[in-house]
């Protein structure tokens, strides 16, 4: 159980912020803005939300919001065996993205193929789901990038990579399953 009775600790006000395991490092270190981004991504879903509430979307957004908290103590923690022996680590693990998959698989199975690649927009909802996308997008590759340089956890980098994926689709469907799609016409404004 988490219990904050206080927001602000001066712990940071030199640059340096505390990692899940407790170890200090600069507020601008790969880690953390991996982890930022999918809390920017969080609060992007958030707005979304604004937009979906009572519907079957909303439900699967409300569990994604949860599963992203999950993504984040994951990434805000080292993989360490010997420390995770001792103290376990909450990670994301392999059920939470097949849920994704299943979601994107459900929803998808409404749509019509598509034509063209979809614009951003249509609906409020569909727009801060594309916002959102473009979000998980950028976290993905600052995941990516930390997998380059130390051990992360494998379904970590599988979940964000699917939830780009679920959100497109989502835009789909929150766009009256993608009759309210804006469609790119290649060249329009070119004369």
């Amino acid at each position: 159980m988490v219990k904050l009775d206080r927001i602000y600790t001066r712990g940071g006000d030199k640059g340096m912020t505390s990692l899940g395991n407790g170890e200090r490092v600069p507020k601008h270190d790969l880690r953390v803005e991996a982890y930022g981004a999918i809390d920017e991504a969080n609060a992007a879903l958030g707005l979304a939300r604004l937009h979906t509430a009572g519907t079957d979307l909303d439900a699967m957004l409300s569990r994604i919001q949860n599963d992203l908290f999950d993504l984040g103590a994951d990434l805000s923690t080292p993989e360490d065996e010997e420390e995770s022996r001792r103290r376990p680590a909450l990670r994301v693990a392999q059920v939470q993205v097949d849920r994704l998959e299943a979601e994107i698989d459900a929803m998808n199975a409404r749509l019509a193929p598509l034509t063209s690649f979809v614009l951003p927009g249509g609906s409020p909802a569909a727009a801060y789901l594309h916002l959102a996308r473009t979000v998980v997008r950028r976290a993905e590759r600052l995941v990516t990038a930390l997998q380059d340089a130390e051990p992360i956890n494998p379904a970590a980098l599988a979940y964000i990579n699917r939830l780009s994926d679920h959100l497109f689709v989502a835009a789909r469907h929150a766009n009256q399953d993608g009759a309210g799609d804006v469609l790119w016409v290649p060249g329009l404004n070119r004369g």
